[in-house]
């Protein structure tokens, strides 16, 4: 775990000795207030990486607009008019090209990135809705799992994810004794539910405990401090989820 707290910048990461090269890197932003620290973050990774020569394609998911709601919009081919199964219809996409435009244009982005980093607020120990929105609508059966291709031989094998979380409590409450229990716990379902799922190995996420009471120096310092850790992200190694 890599964690800022509220009110230290103090950060801790475990590092191996490969040598830095250029990424193709997907930032995802669920946060609706352009001046959040969220965002700021979110904006930061984008120069950071930008800076250090990756190439960088993004989706600000609330100003995009996206739909998080699933349903026959999600395609322009139907497989069975009848009785809507979503699996069945993705599957069916996948064979025929029949992906609507938002879906298509995410995939493409999936598809195209060797690291994926998801910056948001934990909400309800969990996802946002328009972040949960997009996992439902855009990890689509046939084109990003399925047939045999899980976890270790899932379809984005050899590309890695971050979480990059900020809570509205301090680190005591988040960890295995405290009163929110342990933040692990929490990040799991996301972590081996989502990216590990479809094959992605996931990287240490990045925690910024209480963040709303943050001065503005500890802010700056703790947007300093992820900026290092970004720009020297290759070296890291990803750990095994499922072990935890």
């Amino acid at each position: 775990m890599v964690s800022i707290g509220e009110n230290s910048g103090y950060l801790q990461i475990e590092r191996r000795g490969a040598s830095l090269r250029a990424m193709n890197v997907f930032l995802v932003l669920a946060h609706p207030e352009p001046q959040s620290f969220n965002s700021s973050l979110f904006q930061a990774a984008r120069r950071a990486f930008r800076e250090g020569g990756h190439a960088v394609q993004v989706s600000d998911l609330y100003a995009m607009g996206f739909n998080p709601v699933s349903g026959r919009h999600n395609f322009i081919s139907v497989k069975d008019p009848r009785f809507f199964k979503q699996q069945s219809e993705e599957i069916h996409a996948t064979e025929v090209g029949g992906f609507a435009s938002d879906i298509e244009a995410e995939l493409r982005k999936l598809e195209w990135c060797e690291l994926m980093v998801w910056q948001f607020p934990l909400w309800w120990f969990g996802l946002p809705a328009v972040l949960k929105g997009w996992a439902d609508r855009v990890l689509a059966m046939g084109r990003t799992y399925g047939t045999g291709r899980f976890y270790n031989d899932g379809v984005f094998r050899g590309k890695r994810a971050l979480l990059s979380i900020t809570t509205g409590g301090p680190r005591h409450d988040y960890e295995k004794d405290g009163w929110n229990g342990d933040i692990e716990a929490i990040v799991r379902p996301i972590q081996r539910g989502i990216f590990e799922f479809v094959g992605f190995s996931v990287l240490s996420p990045q925690l910024f405990y209480g963040s709303a009471r943050m001065s503005e120096e500890e802010r700056s310092r703790a947007l300093d401090a992820y900026v290092t850790r970004l720009r020297k992200l290759e070296e890291e190694t990803p750990y095994e989820v499922g072990s935890y």
